[in-house]
């Protein structure tokens, strides 16, 4: 048997999407969720912006292609989170 987290919460180890009030999204594997904000480890990040992919194009094609992640551990500050999902339960049609 592995180590268990039970006190990182539900999401430990999942891959999640982290939207924002802005025009990043995150995808990436929970480390656990804080007053502070969201750990995410092996994280990848899209940034909305004129002639580029839409936020909801984007996470779709991570749920169909996956990710490839870019930054080892990132915190996405409380403030700016928008919601939580995880990637497995993105339709990818």
């Amino acid at each position: 048997m592995g180590t268990f987290h039970n006190d990182k919460g539900e999401l430990h180890g999942i891959t999640v999407v982290v939207d924002t009030d802005g025009p990043d999204v995150f995808v990436g594997r929970c480390h656990e969720v804080t007053p502070a904000g969201v750990v995410l480890l092996d994280v990848d990040v899209h940034s909305e912006a004129p002639g580029a992919a839409s936020k909801d194009e984007w996470v779709r094609r991570a749920a169909r292609f996956g990710v490839w992640g870019r930054h080892r551990h990132l915190v996405v500050p409380s403030a700016r989170v928008a919601s939580i999902r995880r990637l497995g339960d993105v339709a990818t049609e």
